[in-house]
């Protein structure tokens, strides 16, 4: 623990340092060179809701031919590994299952690492993806899509029994969340023995179409949060759980790696937090405004309109 606590606090020190500088044509030629792994986020990096964000396919063309490692991470876990690639597939681009993490499939991980016990289950407040990265790590999950239509009419006498064999609860974002699987998580969390309360992620808002925000799983997270009293352990971004674990599957070192995102809080910082190179791209959540606000804390090292601009050089082209 002392070495990881070290680790972050190494981190914030160099998070105060961050150039927080827009990204100039002297600048891509050297940060391509110096990178060998780039991650990126997917909702308002790669695409906004079902509308792939124009020049990407050639950025992510040109990147692949330089020699570079793609990883694509989202903490969107509506959908499994496999259900990405089927969106990134759609979109015209073509992603392998393994350069694909989503907060699903950490969240499954997360278990997995901790030895969870095959005689327990899993309650899900989420949709499929949650369901399918579970399953493939051969632990028992309950609640999720299957719990969509309960209703609760709080009549006379009317109680709810949770499955006292659900040793865990995962909230993730459910477009279909009702009282019925609130209660139930909660039942869990406060009365089953050491439940643990894991969170896929806590975002404000996610780019579900590209038309608006819509309010993120930080809402279905905070009403667990406040039935329980609880905090949760989160798996998806800024948590350094996926990270770490990408670090150890394909040997990168944090130097070699560049995290590119649109949200402060969650990509930058996870960057950051990592000891990564950090470029904000305006193409998604953040402003410039806001990235410049005396108010924010949370810097990257570059910052561009978006993602092509990074293949727009004179000394760098696609």
């Amino acid at each position: 623990a002392a070495p990881r606590r070290a680790a972050r606090r190494a981190a914030a020190r160099a998070m105060a340092q961050k150039a927080c500088k827009p990204l100039a044509d002297e600048d891509k030629a050297d940060l391509i060179a110096k990178t060998k792994t780039f991650i990126f986020d997917c909702d308002g990096v790669i695409w906004k809701g079902d509308s792939v964000i124009p020049g990407v396919p050639e950025t992510l063309d040109f990147l692949r031919e330089q020699g570079k490692r793609l990883i694509f991470v989202t903490n969107n876990s509506t959908k499994s590994r496999a259900g990405y690639v089927k969106k990134f597939t759609s979109l015209g681009l073509n992603v392998k299952p393994e350069e694909v993490f989503s907060s699903s499939f950490a969240a499954a991980g997360y278990l997995e690492q901790s030895d969870f016990p095959k005689d327990k289950k899993v309650y899900v407040i989420g949709e499929v993806g949650i369901i399918e990265e579970l399953e493939m790590a051969g632990i028992q999950a309950i609640g999720g899509p299957a719990d969509s239509d309960k209703k609760v009419e709080l009549k006379p006498g009317e109680k709810l029994l949770q499955d006292k064999n659900v040793k865990a609860v995962v909230v993730g974002f459910d477009r279909n969340v009702n009282y019925h699987k609130i209660q139930m998580a909660t039942l869990c969390i406060r009365e089953n023995d050491d439940c643990e309360f894991i969170a896929t992620n806590c975002d404000a808002v996610t780019h579900l179409t590209a038309e608006q925000e819509w309010a993120g799983n930080g809402s279905m997270v905070g009403a667990i949060k406040g039935s329980t009293k609880v905090e949760p352990t989160v798996v998806g971004k800024p948590s350094m759980f996926m990270l770490e674990y990408m670090q150890k599957k394909f040997g990168i070192a944090a130097d070699e790696i560049c995290m590119v995102g649109d949200r402060l809080d969650t990509d930058i910082e996870f960057g950051n937090n990592g000891g990564a190179r950090t470029m904000l791209v305006l193409s998604g959540v953040t402003t410039e405004e806001t990235l410049l606000s005396p108010e924010n804390a949370i810097k990257p090292d570059f910052y561009a309109p978006n993602l092509p601009e990074l293949a727009k050089s004179t000394s760098v082209t696609a």
